[in-house]
């Protein structure tokens, strides 16, 4: 079933697990991502091709082969990551047996992440998602270095003391907290000095750990302002579309289904502060129960796993995880029929 068609809830009273669709963001990516996939499926292979056509060099080869440090750069990284999604969900759509609603009733992504879901949704095609995200990736990196800055994770606190610890720090510069992951798990943004000044006033407010990313730039912080500019007239230039199924804004943890809402959610993303961790709790709250990573690593489980104890927790990367979800997810769903 592609996504946005039939309700995870079915027109059957409810049989069917409601699942929401989760994309990875930059971090995630790992020299050989999508390679098994590509070779396993034509209709990911299909979308390499259309990749590496599109972006006018061959970035699955940097994907399958690396080098690594090539592969780990903003603007490398960030169409890779969608590339890999999009072709392990074209794998899971054309692998899904007949008649199964598979389908999501939410699609959500950290971040890069979030252009997948659009993706997802049919609001974006995959070859403008591609040059957006190339976009962004450059974008991102320049604004880094006209306006230096670093993200740090801090491990152990609540959103409340990290964004009081920020606070206090911004005397010296900016800081933020930037992605709110999980709870005792808050990544933020600024400046390095200021950067630095939260980490110390963290651990000494009892942080577990206080830990320096490496990062280009200063992500969702203010000092992405130029970034955020570039990429705006960027948007401006591709044609979106209504959502078939609600994508949830990483600025609002909301749905977002109109494509004048979409436009601007992916607006406002850079700047912004990554609400992730409410965006699971919407997504818990409104009855879903299945999760399905889709693309590269675990991420998005791992964060996962203190807010939905009950969830099952499913990914689709490579054959053998697509195997093994639509094993589970077909199980899930002949238990409840019964």
């Amino acid at each position: 079933a592609a996504p946005g068609g039939a309700a995870g809830g079915g027109a059957d009273g409810g049989t069917h697990v409601k699942l929401a669709f989760l994309f990875p963001g930059q971090g995630a990516q790992v020299v050989g991502m999508g390679r098994a996939l590509a070779d396993a499926r034509s209709e990911a292979r299909a979308i390499f091709e259309t990749a590496d056509r599109t972006l006018g060099f061959p970035l699955s080869d940097l994907m399958w082969n690396g080098p690594e440090d090539e592969l780990r750069k903003t603007v490398n990284a960030q169409p890779a990551l969608l590339t890999h999604s999009i072709a392990a969900l074209r794998a899971f759509e054309a692998a899904s047996p007949q008649g199964a609603v598979l389908a999501p009733v939410g699609l959500a992504g950290h971040s890069l992440g979030e252009y997948s879901a659009c993706v997802a949704a049919g609001a974006i095609s995959f070859e403008d998602a591609l040059r957006l995200t190339r976009r962004r990736g450059e974008l991102m990196y320049q604004a880094g270095l006209d306006r230096p800055g670093t993200m740090a994770a801090i491990l152990g606190l609540e959103d409340a003391q990290v964004e009081a610890v920020c606070e206090q720090a911004s005397a010296g510069g900016v800081v933020r907290a930037a992605n709110y992951n999980a709870p005792g798990q808050v990544v933020i943004s600024g400046e390095v000095a200021a950067v630095e000044r939260a980490c110390e006033l963290a651990r000494a407010a009892g942080a577990r750990r206080a830990i320096r990313l490496e990062v280009s730039g200063a992500f969702h912080s203010p000092l992405m302002g130029s970034a955020a500019a570039g990429l705006r007239e960027a948007l401006g230039n591709v044609t979106l579309h209504d959502a078939r199924c609600p994508v949830i804004s990483n600025a609002t943890a909301l749905p977002v289904r109109k494509a004048s809402e979409i436009r601007a959610a992916l607006e406002a993303q850079l700047l912004s502060a990554v609400r992730w961790q409410q965006s699971m709790r919407n997504l818990i709250a409104e009855g879903v129960r299945g999760f399905v990573e889709i693309g590269t690593g675990r991420v998005l489980r791992g964060l996962l796993n203190p807010l939905a104890t009950d969830a099952a927790v499913y990914g689709v990367d490579d054959p053998a995880s697509l195997a093994s979800t639509l094993a589970a997810l077909g199980a899930a769903h002949a238990e409840r029929a019964s």
